[in-house]
């Protein structure tokens, strides 16, 4: 269905544009410092099902439509910039609640798992980056003369969910493996979450501030 040729041609490109850190990279970041690794790797999880949501929606014909659309990539864009200014300010809110001994004792994280992945999700698939790659550069990589083309899309989607899951799972260990120090203490705890919490509010205002790639 699809040549190696492509398969290998698109998962490059793939490679080059997810090892620049975006708006998903940067969101893991910020829930592992505000909330450490378990919550990481489920925001993490969620940020590739959202971003193959977008797989889906480009290979329906949904994407091309939000590329051709300036109203409606504004509008995608600013909810999900609106959101991850939300999430900030709830971590800002929360930031005193973190204590070091429950960061060392058996306590879950405050949110569930399925709302953190389903949190990682909405960012995903609001993620300008990911709205322009998969409406534009992924079409340009299908073979038209094969035939099935959403099957060719949805196949070769694949590639970056991988990359993406394995890179942004690092990012999230990373951060989190960091947060584990400031652990020792209250004091530096809270200070991380808030630092987490404005780091999200700063994407949000990025993410609301990115044009189109035209």
């Amino acid at each position: 269905m699809v040549s190696t040729e492509r398969f290998l041609a698109f998962g490059a490109v793939s490679l080059l544009v997810i090892v620049i850190p975006g708006p998903s990279v940067l969101f893991v970041i910020g829930r592992a410092l505000a909330h450490g690794r378990r919550t990481a790797v489920a925001t993490a999880l969620g940020n590739v099902v959202g971003s193959y949501l977008l797989v889906v929606a480009v290979a329906l014909g949904v994407g091309s439509l939000v590329e051709r659309s300036a109203e409606l990539f504004v509008a995608v864009k600013l909810a999900g910039a609106a959101y991850l200014v939300w999430l900030g300010i709830q971590a800002l809110r929360h930031r005193h609640a973190m204590r070091a001994v429950d960061i060392r004792g058996p306590a879950g994280p405050a949110r569930g798992d399925l709302r953190t992945v389903l949190d990682g999700a909405l960012v995903g698939a609001t993620n300008p980056k990911g709205i322009v790659f998969f409406a534009a550069v992924l079409p340009q990589f299908v073979d038209h003369g094969a035939g099935h083309l959403p099957a060719q899309m949805l196949v070769l989607g694949l590639i970056p969910i991988s990359i993406g899951l394995v890179t942004d799972t690092l990012w999230g260990l990373t951060a989190s493996a960091a947060r584990n120090w400031f652990a020792r203490s209250d004091h530096r705890l809270s200070l991380i979450g808030g630092t987490g919490g404005f780091a999200l509010i700063g994407l949000g205002v990025a993410v609301a501030a990115t044009g189109r790639a035209d």
